[in-house]
């Protein structure tokens, strides 16, 4: 067991939302340690969530408890639950959060966290399901706790994915979108960099063709560079500058690599 926690959600930093869920963490066991992801997911945004547990996840211990809050329907009857994985665990609601993760790490096992005595209160409030039911069950897990004693065990295909559009080989080359822009602007696409190996390629979005390199600084300062970024996937950045914001592309818009 990694006594390691870390958080996602779409809280901010403006509310105290966070440092609740914290302080109940170290109320249960004062020795976990927490990580913060990110709390400025765009609210209630379950697609971006997705993309940035998906990538911070293989970084951390084995056995570490993730925490994602991003709950456009607490407090209805989607489920709250917990899942084993070769990683750790996963706590949160079953809304697609984790199907990026499951994708690549499938789940062992999984449970609805329908068992109070590893909850806040037997009375959790409507809104805030991060504090009164997430945070204590990330805690209790990360001390020990087994998943079993949690809740009931729920079918692994039941679990909910989100419908996020696939990349497809083409012809001339690979079309997929852009699933995740980051804080500098840069567009990141759901095409993985197996796609571009050993090959010579461009990407090609919004009738504008891109040359594909290495890195940033392959073209001029305020071009266009399509090329694989840290986290493995083809994206599109301008040098010095904000893709986002200068060329006026956004999440979902499709693009394509063309092999040359």
């Amino acid at each position: 067991m990694s006594s390691l926690v870390t958080l996602l959600s779409d809280f901010g930093d403006r509310d105290v939302y966070v440092a609740v869920m914290k302080g109940v963490i170290a109320q249960i066991n004062p020795q976990l340690r927490t990580v913060d992801l990110i709390h400025h997911i765009p609210a209630q945004n379950i697609a971006v969530a997705r993309f940035c547990l998906m990538n911070a996840c293989p970084y951390f211990p084995p056995g570490t408890v993730h925490l994602a809050v991003v709950d456009p329907g607490v407090g209805s009857q989607r489920r709250a639950i917990a899942v084993e994985f070769a990683g750790g665990f996963l706590v949160g609601p079953d809304n697609g959060i984790f199907s990026g993760v499951l994708a690549e790490s499938p789940a062992i096992a999984a449970v609805e966290l329908t068992n109070p005595k590893y909850w806040r209160t037997p009375q959790p409030s409507k809104t805030f399901h991060g504090r009164d039911i997430f945070a204590p069950v990330a805690a209790h897990l990360a001390s020990g706790v087994a998943l079993q004693q949690l809740g009931r065990e729920i079918d692994l295909a039941s679990l909910i994915k989100l419908n996020i559009q696939q990349c497809n080989v083409t012809n001339t080359g690979v079309r997929g979108c852009i699933q995740y822009i980051d804080h500098f602007g840069n567009l990141v696409s759901n095409i993985p960099e197996s796609c571009v190996q050993s090959q010579k390629w461009c990407v090609q979005i919004s009738g504008v063709r891109i040359p594909g390199g290495e890195t940033y600084t392959d073209v001029a300062l305020g071009e266009a560079i399509a090329l694989v970024g840290s986290h493995g996937w083809v994206e599109i950045a301008i040098n010095g500058g904000n893709a986002n914001l200068q060329m006026g592309i956004n999440v979902s818009d499709e693009l394509e690599v063309l092999f040359l």
